[in-house]
């Protein structure tokens, strides 16, 4: 019986792999299953990565290598709120912007840097002066190359 119980997760995730491969493109990675358009204000389409659990959330961009090109995180709070968010074991800068109900941005923290090694209680915190409900991660450099500013929608 305990033959049979290890080899279930196994068959369990071929079968699964079999499923989603037939369904159409493949995606390259377990984050490209979650992907997701968002809008910028000058008609860039970015895909980003829905955190949907509290675990992903605190995740996020922690011990990534890159933010690949056209892509970002996008976090989606409970409800609205003051969230700073920090830099903890992330690796790159990144542009953190935080929106409200209405998917306007209400602030933006640019060119984020990192804080790659801890103690955790020595990392900085950014932005969470204005209530929002959604954050949106970018790589470093993004919002002034796309134009971005508070006041500004996004569409998702």
């Amino acid at each position: 019986m305990q033959m049979r119980l290890t080899a279930l997760p196994i068959l369990i995730f071929s079968f699964s792999s079999l499923i989603l491969s037939a369904c159409g493109e493949k995606a390259t990675s377990a984050e490209e299953y979650y992907l997701a358009p968002v809008k910028l204000t000058d008609g860039t389409v970015i895909q980003v990565e829905q955190m949907r659990t509290q675990q992903e959330m605190m995740r996020g961009m922690m011990f990534r290598d890159e933010m690949k090109p056209g892509r970002g995180m996008l976090f989606s709070h409970g409800s609205p709120g003051k969230y700073p968010y920090w830099m903890y074991q992330v690796k790159v800068p990144l542009d953190i912007i935080w929106l409200d109900q209405s998917r306007r941005i209400v602030e933006i923290s640019a060119q984020t840097p990192p804080c790659p090694v801890g103690p955790a209680s020595k990392c900085p915190q950014f932005g969470g002066a204005a209530d929002a409900l959604f954050v949106v991660e970018l790589a470093g450099g993004a919002a002034a190359k796309h134009g971005l500013k508070v006041g500004d929608t996004l569409v998702f």
